[in-house]
């Protein structure tokens, strides 16, 4: 990127993989890299900063998204995607840096870990896949009403949109919600499709007394087959960390 321009100016978008991908295509078009690029929710106004507005565009996202499949590959998709979810503050640069060099060099950029920017793109895709995966295996849905299921999470990155992928192929006709409280947004689904909303003023009901019922079998279960003699907090928690805790039926 040595024929680029650096500006003093910081980018504000909307905040979703859209208005980034609109971002990538004004800024490879004009070949212009801005200092900071911040979603418009996250940005606090000061004196110091000069900012430009990106206008999430459509048109100019599915230019971008179809270029990297054609010319960067899937794997830079699947890379971008999940980098995207991650909670690292600096992300949009370094995913602005790799997508415009991915560009020019190709599906070799991917390989190209010695330049910081990939690095980092690489370990942010690598925290959110494995923190989604993790919890493929960890939330627990709860009964809160006549077929609909809920389920909390307070994960480090934005996962919910892939990890409720998993739960609508395994459970198409199922209605449930997923919860990140730490964003505090829910996921919905009907059995048919889904859609992410602010949860401010989401009233869950409490669960059914027959959900009462099985979370106590399920205790019940869990303590009696524990061997106080064998637990192993060090390797319980490598695999199931305590901050995930919170949001168990069982008491590890």
């Amino acid at each position: 990127m040595s024929n680029w321009k650096l500006i003093n100016k910081t980018y504000l978008y909307d905040g979703t993989l859209d208005g980034f991908l609109t971002l990538v295509f004004d800024c490879y078009a004009t070949k212009t890299l801005p200092e900071k690029i911040i979603a418009e929710k996250d940005y606090s106004p000061n004196f110091l900063d000069t900012t430009i507005s990106i206008q999430t565009d459509p048109e100019k996202a599915k230019r971008v998204f179809t270029g990297i499949e054609k010319n960067i590959g899937n794997t830079t998709l699947y890379n971008t995607y999940y980098a995207f979810l991650s909670n690292e503050p600096n992300k949009e640069i370094y995913l602005l840096k790799y997508l415009c060099d991915g560009f020019d060099y190709g599906s070799k950029i991917n390989h190209r870990l010695t330049i910081p920017y990939v690095f980092q793109v690489m370990a942010m895709k690598k925290r959110a896949f494995g923190e989604c995966h993790r919890l493929k295996g960890l939330l627990r849905f709860q009964e809160v009403g006549n077929n609909l299921y809920y389920a909390s999470l307070h994960p480090d990155n934005n996962i919910i949109e892939p990890l409720a992928h998993h739960f609508i192929h395994r459970l198409p006709t199922q209605n449930f919600i997923i919860h990140d409280k730490i964003r505090n947004i829910c996921l919905l689904y009907n059995g048919k499709e889904y859609q992410i909303i602010d949860a401010t003023n989401l009233k869950i009901p409490a669960i059914s007394a027959k959900e009462q019922k099985y979370q106590e079998l399920w205790k019940l279960f869990f303590n009696t087959i524990a061997i106080s003699e064998r637990k192993n907090s060090r390797c319980q928690m490598q695999y199931m960390p305590k901050k995930y805790w919170k949001d168990l039926i069982e008491e590890p």
